[in-house]
């Protein structure tokens, strides 16, 4: 195609390599532009589905029609908002190919077109010069802002000494909205899968931060660009029963070029040894060396009960909600997996993992759900030594329930170790060790490196803030919930965090403003929290750190309370600290300490519990913990 071409109100741009509605740029990737203009030069007549790999694709790229050119051209269809059941463009051929159907007309702007059939020769040469020289320029200067936009975007995996790839949500073709967890699961379990091939040289972007970009508009430029990613594979899924059949297909970000794609039509408990082909091919394009304990397990032929794969992913899908409901069915779901197939260690794993973050999110006790994250961490080590949830997920236990320090420090340093891809084993060395005993340098190191590898994640990036708060960088702290608040403004407790904070810093206003979208966004009336928030304001206003504390203490007894708030003993001891009521803040400490409260951990370099410090009480309770050997004294 050698000329702008216009259809409806699109037009095709082959020199600014762009499709156009009414004017304005479309988004859309390369691949899908770049058949388009194969489909509009071919207007009217049908194109293969060979005819379109080979022009598209080249012969050295290994393709199959039915995963790429179907991805290719629903994100045309996308773009040119076509109906399949009634097509204005893009005509199905069944079984044969694509046949573009609208009229096509020359589209060349009217300076560069002929103004009559007449004009001599050397009128004609020169605006045929003129429009070499214009197209020309746009083409310089289109390579210029490109460059710099790739420099910008590739700067990143290019400092971190490795390269990154990020695997988009595998798109649910099954028809059934039913079937997502499957989608969504294997996109983890394939993440996962890669991040353990070469950690020091390929990062891989968590799962969490991916899928911000299911059914995303963005292209893939785009996404590249956010990301920082040199490669990006994409796919789709489609379950029949106990058949399922997986489309990927890995594309270089720098010029959007398809590496490969491939279809694997399997049963259900045959997806793991998909997942490790995968990676082999991931792996080969990347250039990456493998090592040989990796290339033997990429190669070990590995089976599960297909019942028991459904069920562990069910299991996933119950984790990511992170809310009581969905934790109680990913217990189930895990416990369920773990009976259908005892020799499968991520379902351990995943028990493990649900049952340590139980007390926060499902109202387990700690002591009934911390021996059950124990046991099944054990057994899934038992299985697979190398499993880097379960060690972070007996580090945490061991630190948070029982404060048994030196075997949180190993298992957290080998949950990292094993797990260097996974932001959660750095996430809970830094928050469940490193901060807790001061090491602000080490842990805001971790957490970096947990920001870096989820970078969209609202968990990850707010706790961030703690982390600097904890530091005594406050400034910072304030800035990083402020970050979270831009992307993830329905986070109800990085509104409370964030309020939390000003209210240390005396910054009342802020703090009610900050509580109030806390309190909104964990489904209190909105009419019941503005009442009881210009109450706090009122006080502060008449009292101030007084009377806001005091509104405060009156306002943790209501029955609806935000993520983090005043209500639990630890954070009612924040408010009697702040009172100055010494006895009152020690005794709610104690509970806490006897209700085992996951923040307890935090005491040591709490900035809230300053005022107590010097207290004996506090320092008994401290070594009590097992926090003041290493801990930091402010």
């Amino acid at each position: 195609m050698s000329r702008i071409a216009k259809f409806g109100p699109f037009e095709l741009d082959p020199d600014q390599f762009e499709l156009r509605r009414n004017g304005e740029p479309v988004k859309i990737d390369r691949t899908p532009l770049e058949l388009l203009m194969f489909l509009v030069e071919r207007a009217g007549k049908l194109v293969t589905r060979d005819e379109a790999v080979d022009h598209v694709w080249g012969k050295d790229v290994f393709v199959e029609p039915d995963s790429s050119l179907y991805t290719a051209v629903k994100k045309i269809r996308k773009a040119l908002e076509d109906d399949t059941g009634e097509p204005r463009f893009i005509q199905t051929v069944s079984r044969k190919g694509y046949r573009f159907i609208a009229p096509v007309e020359d589209g060349l702007p009217e300076p560069l077109r002929s103004p009559n059939a007449g004009r001599d020769k050397a009128t004609a040469q020169k605006i045929q010069r003129n429009r070499y020289w214009l197209y020309g320029s746009l083409l310089c200067l289109g390579v210029v802002v490109a460059s710099l936009f790739l420099t910008r975007y590739a700067r990143a995996p290019q400092m971190a000494g490795r390269v990154k790839l990020v695997v988009l949500p595998l798109e649910n073709m099954s028809g059934d909205p039913r079937q997502e967890y499957l989608a969504d699961g294997i996109t983890e379990e394939i993440t996962t899968e890669l991040g353990n091939l070469d950690p020091e040289h390929l990062g891989v972007v968590a799962r969490t931060s991916a899928m911000h970009y299911k059914h995303s508009p963005e292209t893939m430029a785009q996404i590249s660009g956010e990301l920082g990613v040199s490669y990006l594979l994409e796919g789709s899924i489609r379950r029949s029963g106990q058949n399922v059949r997986i489309s990927a297909q890995l594309i270089q970000a720098q010029d959007q070029t398809h590496l490969w794609a491939r279809s694997y039509d399997r049963e259900l408990g045959d997806l793991l040894n998909v997942q490790r082909e995968i990676a082999s091919l991931v792996a080969r394009q990347v250039r990456l060396t493998l090592s040989h304990n990796v290339n033997e397990r990429l190669a070990t032929i590995a089976r599960v009960n297909p019942d028991a794969y459904d069920a562990y992913l069910r299991g996933l899908q119950g984790w990511n909600q992170r809310t009581q409901d969905g934790f109680l069915d990913a217990i189930a779901s895990f416990r369920r997996a773990t009976e259908l197939d005892p020799n499968y260690a991520p379902a351990f794993a995943g028990l493990a993992r649900v049952y340590s973050l139980a007390p926060i999110f499902a109202e387990i006790p700690a002591s009934e759900a911390g021996p059950k994250s124990l046991a099944a961490a054990n057994r899934a080590l038992s299985l697979d030594a190398g499993s880097a949830d379960a060690h972070s997920a007996i580090g945490f236990v061991k630190g948070h329930y029982f404060y048994d320090w030196p075997v949180a420090k190993r298992e957290f340093e080998l949950g990292v170790e094993m797990g260097s891809n996974n932001p959660y084993t750095h996430f809970f060395y830094s928050n469940s060790y490193l901060s807790p005993f001061g090491r602000h340098d080490e842990a805001i190191r971790e957490m970096r490196i947990a920001m870096e590898l989820d970078p969209l994640s609202p968990g990850i990036q707010s706790f961030a803030g703690k982390t600097f708060l904890w530091a005594r960088h406050y400034q910072e702290a304030i800035a990083q919930y402020q970050r979270v608040n831009h992307f993830g403004a329905n986070f109800a407790v990085n509104h409370q965090r964030l309020a939390c904070l000003y209210a240390l810093l005396g910054k009342f206003e802020d703090a009610v403003a900050e509580e109030t979208k806390a309190r909104v966004l964990s489904g209190e009336k909105a009419e019941d929290v503005v009442a009881g928030m210009n109450r706090v304001r009122q006080a502060a206003a008449a009292a101030g750190a007084t009377g806001y504390w005091s509104a405060e203490l009156k306002l943790s007894e209501e029955p609806r309370q935000p993520p983090e708030g005043y209500s639990l003993p630890y954070g009612r001891a924040m408010v009697y600290a702040h009172l100055g009521k010494t006895q009152e803040a020690l005794a709610n400490l104690e509970r806490a300490y006897r209700d085992r409260e996951t923040q307890m951990t935090e005491l040591a370099v709490e900035p809230n519990f300053d005022a107590l410090r010097a207290d004996s009480r506090f320092i008994e309770l401290e070594r009590r913990m097992g926090l003041v050997s290493e801990a930091v004294v402010h």
